[in-house]
């Protein structure tokens, strides 16, 4: 019994009949639109009076509330909200985006012209049947109203008939409840088909998903290899100023000066991403350093720090692509910062264009032990997984390892490919 009672007057319940009367609400304008076509058609004087006009202009308003779903996108997420707060159905389950596609507005549509009808009909019985049900209930204690103001037939003058009356007032009241609970259940059972994501909308929301995906992925790689260089640098150059203090001042001041310009440089590249992650936009507002005009001061500080790096530049850096260019610094610097972190030894840096290829190659010697201990530390391996990724974005190859005690990285990324 209390299952029951729950049923017809719980808070779920009471929420959907809310909405329901919304609907009743919604419909009331295509009504009255409906009552201006059927009132010269039927020729009835009033059509408020007339029980036959008011069910045709009923039917009259349903399909212009479908027509008006349909030409209106924002009719689904508006109504969406809806259900969300008043039906009980999970947002996971409901589309929050404008219809778009003939798939989608045919299913607003329905969707609308479903709410708009039932809710009619409950918002109808809502206004007639409690008045009608109260007088039935008061019909046996209220001689007045019985005798003088209804005029009712001798017929009902029956005690077992007046007796009955309350049963009845009461009945009607339950199967007024009983609608609205079973409209409401059938609106939210229907809301996740008819107001859900259609398959349109799901490849819409993964590419969207991909592409915010593709943005993080592209802003960690920068951090990676701009914050990650950086930091690696100011620690090798602390590190050696510190030892070299009292024998070398002039390293020193060259090292010190170098951390200057590498924290600068490195805070004003890490505004700029934090800029691109609070306001959304593109990632190509991120700085984006390039091998022609970076390139000599990324030896530099790299020298600063006491790693020596014999480069050999075969290659005209300004005749690269924009994008080559900027990646290809990338890999450089990823590459430098790794022999910074596992090598300590000096490297041979070799840029040249060979068959239309750009081709980057670093070569470091390594121990064993070097190599053991760079391949087991925590959290290592970034680096080169970046530098696989931007190299496999450009289309181009990636090879590194270690072999006759040599420690050799190649990228060969092609002078056209895919951007």
């Amino acid at each position: 019994m209390r299952e029951f009672a729950r049923f017809l007057l719980g808070r779920r319940t009471r929420r959907r009949w809310i909405h329901l009367i919304l609907g009743g609400a919604l419909a009331m304008p295509y009504v009255f639109v409906g009552q201006i076509v059927v009132g010269p058609a039927v020729r009835a004087r009033y059509v408020f009076a007339d029980l036959l006009a008011q069910l045709l202009s009923f039917a009259v308003a349903l399909p212009l509330a479908a027509l008006t779903a349909a030409l209106f996108p924002l009719t689904r997420p508006l109504e969406a909200g809806a259900v969300r707060s008043l039906c009980g159905v999970g947002a996971e389950r409901l589309s929050s985006s404008p219809a778009r596609g003939r798939a989608a507005r045919g299913r607003a549509a329905a969707w609308f012209t479903l709410h708009l009808g039932l809710g009619g009909i409950v918002s109808g019985m809502s206004l007639a049947l409690p008045p009608f049900a109260a007088t039935l209930i008061a019909l046996p204690v209220v001689a007045v109203v019985r005798d003088d103001l209804l005029g009712l037939p001798e017929a009902l003058d029956r005690g077992w008939v007046l007796a009955l009356m309350p049963v009845a007032g009461v009945a009607c009241l339950v199967a007024l409840a009983a609608c609205a609970a079973v409209a409401g259940g059938l609106l939210a059972r229907w809301a996740p088909a008819l107001l859900g994501p259609t398959p349109e909308d799901r490849l819409a929301a993964a590419e969207a998903r991909a592409a915010d995906l593709a943005v993080r992925n592209r802003l960690a790689r920068e951090l990676h290899d701009s914050v990650g260089h950086a930091l690696s640098a100011v620690t090798l150059q602390a590190s050696a100023a510190r030892r070299l203090l009292d024998r070398d001042p002039e390293f020193v001041r060259a090292a010190l000066t170098a951390i200057e310009e590498t924290t600068r440089r490195t805070v004003g590249e890490l505004d700029a991403f934090l800029g691109v992650l609070r306001e959304g936009d593109a990632p190509g507002t991120a700085p984006a350093p390039t091998l022609a005009a970076d390139l000599d001061g990324l030896l530099h500080r790299t020298r600063a720090s006491g790693l020596r790096v014999t480069a050999t530049i075969d290659a005209d850096p300004e005749s690269l692509p924009p994008v080559l260019s900027r990646e290809a610094y990338r890999i450089v610097q990823e590459g430098l910062s790794n022999a910074l972190k596992h090598a300590g030894r000096p490297v041979l840096l070799r840029i040249a264009v060979t068959c239309g290829h750009l081709e980057i190659t670093l070569e470091n010697p390594v121990s064993a032990t070097s190599t053991s201990t760079s391949a087991c530390r925590p959290g290592g391996g970034h680096g080169l997984r970046g530098i696989a990724d931007r190299a496999r974005l450009l289309g181009g190859t990636v090879e590194a390892g270690a072999a006759h005690g040599v420690w050799r990285l190649h990228v060969g990324l092609p002078l056209k490919g895919p951007a």
